[in-house]
């Protein structure tokens, strides 16, 4: 029986209950994030950065130049539910015909401010930037799975691009879609997405801004590019006709060209866009200058410039030829004009992170491809919470959750004239207003209705001899005195920071009395208006 029957425990097996452990429950710990909503601990590192981009540009003065000028017209075309077609708030350039390269983003500013107020237009603008440094923070960290790198191109980006990207206008839209497909021209492999991605994004930019030129530039560096590579390599322009990278980079070329014609215009966009360079007036304004080495921006380009060639001799990546032809082409428009500067700085920063990667791998003798960094989903958690948190400090964050609005005069920069603007609105001018032409948006936007100003910042839309009428004021040049009889001016908007000679000329003129000084900026009042 005893082969049988099992044996029973004993009394002592019988209370024998295993101790509580003191160790930490791991099924607890365990990520149960899905797969496909982690992060890395960098994401949350970069997002960090954006988040402090968005709020340093957030609290930057707005502009007195042309952010003002785009909203007058942005909300003359939401009154009209159309599209001017010859200048309408210029009275002196008058029958000028108008092709509005920018209408979507003037469109959008104006809903912007219409809709929140000024926190409206600081947040965009604050975020137009934020999409332009995150947009090249993802490029480099995809290539490098390094968050340093992806830092490293937004500084660059930043610091080349900065008096540029200070001034609050519809070329920083072009500047995200530029950013956009450059982040597609270096992706490591094409995906069948792009088909569709790069016509929406040239229909979309030919509607925002003029520059959809600087993208068609890119791509035709990317053709020509890969076209010389393979004749490097093979010899054989058979090969180069039969490599699917050549036919893919020329066909989407010619979709983005062809996408450029959905715009209310046509074809005229591109006549317009290639005039536009070209016109005498902005060949005289500092802006439009060439690059100078004696400006802290020209020393920023030569210094980067340097970096890519020792890069470029470091590196063992191969250096493609549409890199090298991209910054050529780029840097050479902006020694032409430093304002075209803005096109080569992404590229640089990209080429950057990506061959400063590869150099520094190389330095520590550790393998290029680097290994996929862990995901957590706590990172993704810190991510969404930083986004929020920058969110919720920027102005319209506060305006969004709070309602508050900041004074005015806070939210610009010192130079906006809105001293003038409360003189003029209790004293309506009669006739025309000679005005400094760094305020004529100001003034068109918060001035009296109806006042008519000398000028604005759409210098290209002058006369060619109003423009030159208003240089021979600003330079004092022979006869300066009988212009303003001639155009029958009857009031005077000046800033004593750059026109002191001239308003102590003007002081001596017994024809005029100084209706207003104040806060740099001083109001001539005709004493027997014309």
């Amino acid at each position: 029986m005893s082969g049988t029957l099992a044996e029973a425990p004993s009394t002592d097996e019988e209370l024998l209950v295993p101790e509580p452990s003191h160790g930490p429950d791991l099924s607890v710990l365990e990520d149960h994030t899905p797969l496909y909503l982690r992060s890395p601990r960098a994401m949350a590192g970069l997002t960090l950065t954006i988040g402090l981009v968005f709020l340093f540009f957030c609290f930057r003065p707005l502009w007195h130049t042309d952010v003002w000028g785009h909203l007058a017209y942005g909300r003359l075309i939401w009154q009209t539910q159309s599209l001017p077609i010859h200048e309408p708030l210029m009275p002196l350039a008058k029958g000028m015909r108008f092709v509005d390269t920018a209408w979507l983003s003037q469109l959008i500013g104006w809903g912007a401010i219409s809709r929140w107020g000024v926190p409206g237009l600081q947040g965009l603008y604050a975020l137009s930037v934020s999409l332009c440094a995150g947009l090249l923070a993802w490029r480099a960290y995809r290539s490098s799975r390094n968050g340093w790198f992806g830092l490293a191109a937004v500084m660059v980006f930043l610091v080349v691009g900065w008096s540029q990207l200070m001034v609050q206008r519809p070329q920083l839209a072009g500047l995200v879609c530029f950013i956009a497909l450059l982040t597609i021209c270096t992706s490591r492999r094409p995906r069948p997405i792009e088909w569709l991605l790069v016509p929406l994004l040239f229909a979309a930019w030919a509607n925002v801004h003029a520059s959809f030129l600087m993208g068609l530039a890119l791509l035709g560096c990317c053709v020509v590019g890969r076209v010389v590579d393979l004749l490097r390599r093979t010899g054989s322009i058979q090969r180069v006709l039969r490599d699917d990278r050549v036919r893919r980079s020329f066909l989407l070329l010619e979709l983005a060209a062809a996408a450029v014609l959905l715009n209310p215009y046509g074809i005229e966009l591109y006549a317009e866009a290639l005039r536009f360079s070209s016109n005498e007036n902005l060949q005289e304004l500092t802006e439009w200058s060439p690059l100078s080495l004696r400006e802290g921006q020209g020393q920023m380009f030569a210094a980067v410039a340097v970096l890519l060639a020792m890069l470029f001799r470091w590196t063992p990546r191969r250096v493609q030829t549409w890199e090298v032809l991209a910054l050529v082409v780029f840097g050479a428009g902006a020694l032409w004009s430093n304002r075209l500067i803005v096109w080569w700085a992404p590229v640089a920063a990209c080429l950057v992170a990506l061959h400063g990667y590869s150099a520094w791998r190389a330095a520590c003798r550790q393998p290029l491809i680097p290994a996929v960094a862990p995901r957590a989903g706590k990172w993704s958690v810190v991510t969404v919470g930083l986004v929020f948190i920058s969110f919720g400090y920027s102005p319209l964050g506060v305006k969004v959750m709070h309602g508050k609005n900041p004074a005015l005069k806070k939210a610009v920069s010192t130079y906006t004239p809105i001293a003038t603007v409360e003189y003029l609105k209790e004293n309506p001018p009669q006739g025309l207003v000679f005005n400094t032409y760094e305020w004529g948006d100001f003034l068109q936007w918060s001035g009296p209705p109806g006042m008519k100003v000398f000028v604005n910042s759409h210098a290209h839309l002058v006369p060619r001899d109003i423009w030159q009428a208003y240089m021979q004021v600003i330079e004092q040049r022979a006869g300066w005195e009988e212009i303003f009889d001639r155009y029958g001016v009857n009031t005077i908007v000046l800033d004593k920071d750059y026109r002191e000679p001239l308003i102590k000329k003007m002081k001596e003129d017994d024809k005029w009395k100084v209706g207003l000084e104040r806060d740099g900026q001083v109001v001539f009042v005709r004493k027997k208006p014309i």
